[in-house]
């Protein structure tokens, strides 16, 4: 027997029906909140059993040939696979693709 259910008895043996009815309702929320955290549990242990895993994501396409990017954008496919790329901008030695290595120096 509970200790709220044993304090419901006493009020009533007692004679103190205002303290049996709280203690009724504390007995009855003590079982309520037992019941449900009894079925929660149930829920929770029986909710992902016999459920697979999905995939995360599609397949990979497969890529028919290596290309290289042009400057107007369009792919071009080598021969061998390697990329042709011309990284100078105006091919002189003192650039280089973005970097000015004679910044800062007066010219001549």
């Amino acid at each position: 027997m509970s200790d709220e259910v044993k304090q419901f008895i006493d009020q009533i043996a007692n004679g103190d029906n205002a303290g049996a009815g709280d203690a009724f309702k504390d007995a009855l929320r003590a079982k309520v909140g037992s019941s449900l955290d009894n079925h929660r549990k149930e829920i929770a242990s029986s909710l992902f059993n016999g459920i697979e895993a999905e995939a995360h994501s599609d397949p990979k396409p497969e890529v028919a040939d290596v290309g290289t990017f042009n400057q107007d954008g369009s792919v071009s496919t080598g021969k061998d696979g390697q990329a042709e790329i011309d990284l100078s901008q105006d091919g002189t030695a003192d650039t280089m693709v973005g970097v000015d290595v004679n910044a800062g120096e007066q010219n001549s």
